[in-house]
């Protein structure tokens, strides 16, 4: 349940974009691009030869057809694929327009999407973007291009307003259909959403996949303000709460709890690190941990 915004579409107004293009680039260059590029050093390797073996070398890289043929041990020297592709997937149901700080959950995803774009445009990378609600409401392939950063800001500033619910499986089945080359996947959702862990885990045999958790203050606890009506953004489904009563504003952090644990019990289980960043966060001290 979410209390409903103030701000009626939740979108970073036009007028901003330049303002956030500026200020990101200067984060950029002044704080993430050595740190992006010390964790996301390259999408994979490239063979370039076959030489002798020698003492040190890894026993797991030795080529055994080679080998036997020649009668010694030979090994397989590769050399880093530098460019990366970077995937961002953002999500833009229903819920996303919701923020009782001084931003919606869709203007901090918009930050975070500039400032992992415009990292990766930093370094030389190629940059696409998915948007989704419970369907894949666009698709730009990764391209290498000096203006990647305005293009996802644009991109999420012009996007039509998508199908209210949130449902992930559909954009990772999309990803796993048409991005064929090992890519860095930033997830950017609050997750509002069941039956994931599968595609999910699908998606991470192939791509390394970041989730970035997008929560509110207010969906984890209520205020003490008396009669409050809350409404589900996603489902429309309204109800009214005695938050003057304590086990009512008990209960509700404790459901929230649940949800919460049993998200990070799933992406423990497969393995995967995720980003945690709330609406009154600045995004840079999250990402700046993460990396």
């Amino acid at each position: 349940m979410s209390a409903p915004a103030t701000p009626a579409a939740g979108e970073l107004p036009l007028a901003g974009a330049r303002r956030l293009l500026i200020r990101t680039r200067r984060l950029v260059d002044g704080l993430l691009a050595g740190h992006y590029h010390s964790v996301f050093k390259g999408g994979g390797v490239e063979f370039a030869e076959v030489r002798e073996y020698v003492p040190g070398d890894d026993v797991r890289a030795i080529d055994w057809n080679v080998t036997a043929r020649m009668g010694v041990p030979f090994v397989k020297r590769h050399v880093e694929e530098r460019e990366l592709t970077v995937l961002l997937l953002v999500d833009t149901s229903a819920s996303g327009r919701f923020g009782s700080a001084t931003r919606l959950k869709t203007q901090l995803a918009a930050a975070l999407a500039a400032l992992l774009a415009a990292s990766a445009v930093r370094n030389g990378d190629r940059v696409g973007l998915l948007l989704f609600s419970d369907r894949v409401e666009r698709f730009v392939p990764p391209q290498r291009d000096r203006h990647a950063t305005l293009r996802v800001i644009r991109d999420l500033l012009d996007a039509p307003v998508g199908r209210p619910r949130t449902d992930l499986v559909p954009a990772l089945e999309h990803l796993d259909r048409v991005v064929r080359r090992r890519a860095v996947v930033f997830l950017l959702s609050d997750f509002e959403a069941t039956g994931w862990a599968d595609a999910l885990r699908r998606a991470h045999r192939r791509h390394d996949v970041v989730p970035v958790c997008l929560g509110d203050r207010r969906e984890r606890e209520l205020p003490d303000v008396g009669l409050l009506a809350l409404r589900d953004l996603e489902t429309g489904r309204e109800v009214l709460l005695d938050t003057a009563d304590p086990r009512v504003r008990r209960a509700f952090a404790e459901r929230r709890a649940r949800v919460v644990a049993e998200r990070r019990r799933i992406l423990a289980g497969l393995g995967i690190e995720a980003i945690e960043i709330d609406t009154a966060e600045d995004p840079v001290g999250p990402l700046l941990r993460f990396f």
